[in-house]
């Protein structure tokens, strides 16, 4: 992580702002490396995710047969994790670094939320090369929400979300800008 940028990890306050319950956070970064087989390779993978972001990896099932692929219903063949709070921020932005501090507009949804690939996990800042382990790829899936969003999710007394409480794309964009000094394109 970069030592000259301090990274808010209670929450970015957008210019113009005063109301503590605007604030912008991330909500959750989730690292999937699939790897389309179980085994060894799978096994290899889950070690990988695991250094890179501290946290024990969970397995994912395949959802059908594929036998083109070799792939049998209820196989594993990925490896998830998710990552909450200061481990989000400090994972994210060392993602971040891996593809040059650039996201391709098209990648953020009208919610806020965005997502990027990493072709080689060794791209990520402070990763050697393991010759026995080899080269993984993954996918970063980033959820932005505000202070009291939890509300639609939880499972007593869900409520309604209003449409301008929710983080827009704009907010989004200007989130990465300003806190993760990231070119959107």
């Amino acid at each position: 992580m970069s030592e000259e940028v301090k990274i808010p990890y209670k929450g970015y306050l957008p210019e113009g702002e005063k109301n503590p319950m605007r604030k912008i956070i991330i909500d959750k970064v989730v690292v999937n490396m699939a790897v389309g087989q179980s085994g060894e390779k799978l096994a290899k993978a889950a070690r990988v995710l695991e250094e890179l972001t501290g946290q024990k990896p969970c397995p994912r099932r395949a959802k059908r047969t594929i036998k083109e692929f070799g792939i049998r219903k209820g196989e594993n063949i990925a490896v998830i994790v998710t990552l909450r709070g200061k481990k989000a921020y400090e994972f994210l932005d060392r993602a971040l670094e891996a593809v040059g501090r650039t996201i391709k507009a098209s990648s953020i949804d009208k919610f806020g939320n965005f997502s990027f690939g990493i072709a080689e996990h060794i791209q990520i800042p402070g990763t050697k090369y393991d010759p026995e382990v080899g080269i993984f790829g993954m996918d970063v899936c980033v959820s932005l929400a505000r202070p009291g969003f939890r509300v639609m999710r939880r499972r007593r007394k869900r409520s309604y979300v209003a449409p301008w409480h929710r983080v827009s794309k704009e907010e989004a964009i200007e989130f990465l800008e300003k806190v993760f000094n990231v070119k959107v394109v």
